[in-house]
């Protein structure tokens, strides 16, 4: 049997460490449903609020974040949450693919974030 070819760069990434929401120190799970620009979005998290996002400097550059995309966000305490104001909070981590199917067969991501129940 010949073997399969494949495109140079196509090979399957091997997943070796995972980082997941420190806790301690308020970071947790959340999933961006809408994009407003100017590195600004907006997320719904794991404690079932809706936030505005922004995406932390040093992966501003670097990383494209899409909506539907799993992110990992650190709410802003000194910003004080009010009835007609949405929180705030600042966007340090997005999963690739890989990364999240990881996470997916391991049960780490909570229900409320499945991509299809997630309200708009």
């Amino acid at each position: 049997m010949p073997k399969k070819k494949r495109r140079k760069g196509a090979e399957e990434p091997v997943i070796r460490r995972v980082k997941l929401p420190n806790r301690s120190i308020g970071e947790m799970f959340a999933r961006v449903v809408d994009i407003y620009g100017n590195d600004r979005m907006r997320v719904f998290c794991e404690d079932g609020k809706h936030r505005i996002g922004r995406i932390r400097g040093k992966i501003k550059k670097r990383v494209w974040i899409r909506k539907g995309d799993l992110v990992i966000v650190n709410p802003w305490e000194f910003e004080t949450e009010t009835a007609d104001k949405l929180g705030k909070c600042e966007i340090t981590w997005r999963y690739p693919n890989a990364e999240i199917s990881w996470l997916e067969r391991n049960n780490r991501i909570p229900e409320i974030l499945d991509i299809n129940n997630v309200p708009l």
